[in-house]
């Protein structure tokens, strides 16, 4: 009855914003950007209620169809006398791939959106921005919708590796060609200090393609290798979301009207709607998790992001709210590339004497390393930038992991208290980058825009 409320009051809302009467909301005096954003954010509220019913009211249906997992650091989960797992694994099940409730809701807030956006009489946008704007919007769910399949694929026939860091750039492509008709510029500002070099300005042309299509890669495949314990995936999504929230806004402030003002517009207007339905799919993952978000979400995510950064005209500054999971990558890079034997799962291990997580390793013979791979061990040995244990010629070394390195440095820990950990260090760095985006630019730029 609650969700039905909810529903009922959103759609008396939307109904109001739509009104011929007085055009709907101005009688508030609102401009149509803010009446744009009231009715995105009351979708959004739609959104999470439609994320939290269709979750739990699928939950036994995805059971059925096998589509499970096994919460293995539960002390339910079956162990032998040494901690180790049983094969087969016996332990609480958890429906897996949900991120597909949660992509559909966007899409579904997003759909109804459109109408309010590019149909009312209070649109924001002029006859001759209206439909460049509308083929963005489109496209921008076209990217996603696309992801969402591919990540449900991913989660139901298990690709490999190679397959998940190319399938993100045939989703982008599309991403590319609008941002293209739209305008999109290839000229980067050159930093002060190399300014007598290159001039103040350069134009890198096809590389500014090859970056932005890498950034669509990058920011799918992130979210997924920082992974493992209940509520990380989802949270981080929705810490980075309400950065580029926060950024939205401040230019919004800062421009209020002109092609910037319209790209951050649009940015938020989709941001909003994904942190509703990432909220309800965080609160339903925090430990101890009714569900897993899934490779799916991991996809629907790191596209979402892909999609502001690109088509609102922010792909560096978006980068530059990705700081841990940069780190994470470059951490990770040793196993990734198969230096360091990388097992399938890096997950922690968990101690069911204490019911904390603890380090997992990955063992190995290094006398079986490169050169490269002997070169890593000293290095993260002598750096104690790992935890390395040897025995001989056997090598046994913490799994590389940003996960594993703050249990490595803080010791073990409670699964909620390790995941509040790594999102407190989300926000910070969220803060940091916002300090960098706005404070230190001018050190090196006499323009930020």
């Amino acid at each position: 009855m609650a969700s039905v409320g909810v529903a009922a009051f959103v759609a008396l809302c939307l109904a109001l914003c739509a009104s011929p009467l007085g055009d709907g909301l101005t009688y508030l005096s609102l401009t149509p950007s803010m009446r744009l954003i009231c009715v995105n954010a009351l979708l959004s509220i739609g959104g999470y209620f439609l994320t939290r019913r269709m979750a739990m009211s699928m939950r036994e249906t995805f059971i059925k169809a096998r589509l499970f997992g096994i919460d293995l650091n539960k002390p339910e989960t079956k162990r032998d006398e040494r901690g180790a797992l049983v094969r087969p694994v016996e332990g609480p099940i958890v429906p897996e791939a949900m991120g597909a409730v949660a992509g559909t809701a966007f899409l579904v807030c997003m759909f109804v959106f459109i109408p309010f956006a590019f149909v009312s009489g209070g649109s924001r946008w002029g006859s001759s921005e209206r439909a460049m704007t509308l083929s963005k919007f489109l496209c921008a769910l076209l990217a996603i919708c696309c992801m969402c399949f591919l990540g449900f694929a991913d989660n139901v026939l298990d690709l490999r590796w190679r397959d998940k860091l190319w399938l993100p750039l045939t989703a982008s492509l599309p991403l590319l060609m609008v941002y293209a008709v739209d305008g999109g510029g290839t000229v980067v500002m050159a930093p002060k200090p190399l300014d007598a070099l290159i001039g103040g300005t350069i134009d890198i042309g096809v590389l500014y393609y090859v970056f932005m299509a890498s950034l669509a890669i990058f920011c799918t495949n992130s979210i997924n290798i920082l992974a493992g314990v209940n509520g990380l995936e989802a949270g981080q999504s929705v810490v980075i979301a309400l950065t580029v929230i926060a950024n939205n806004l401040i230019q919004l402030w800062r421009w209020p009207e002109g092609p910037l003002h319209d790209n951050n517009l649009f940015s938020l207007c989709l941001m909003l709607p994904f942190v509703a339905v990432s909220s309800a799919l965080l609160q339903l993952n925090w430990h101890p998790a009714q569900i897993f978000v899934g490779d799916t979400y991991c996809y629907f995510a790191g596209m979402s992001f892909a999609v502001v950064g690109i088509l609102g005209h922010n792909a560096k500054t978006v980068l530059l709210f990705f700081i841990p999971q940069v780190i994470n990558f470059i951490y990770s890079v040793p196993q990734l590339f198969k230096w360091i034997p990388c097992p399938r799962h890096r997950m922690p291990a968990y101690d069911r004497q204490s019911d904390k997580l603890v380090v997992s390793y990955s063992e190995f013979d290094a006398t079986q390393l490169s050169a490269a791979g002997k070169l890593i061990v000293f290095l993260f040995s002598a750096l104690r930038l790992a935890r390395v244990e040897r025995d001989g010629s056997r090598v046994r070394m913490s799994n590389l992991t940003v996960i594993n390195f703050a249990l490595h440095c803080l010791g073990p820990m409670h699964e909620p208290k390790l995941t509040l950990v790594l999102l407190l260090v989300q926000t910070a760095c969220s803060a940091v980058a916002l300090l960098v985006r706005y404070q230190l630019a001018g050190l090196f730029y006499d323009v930020v825009r």
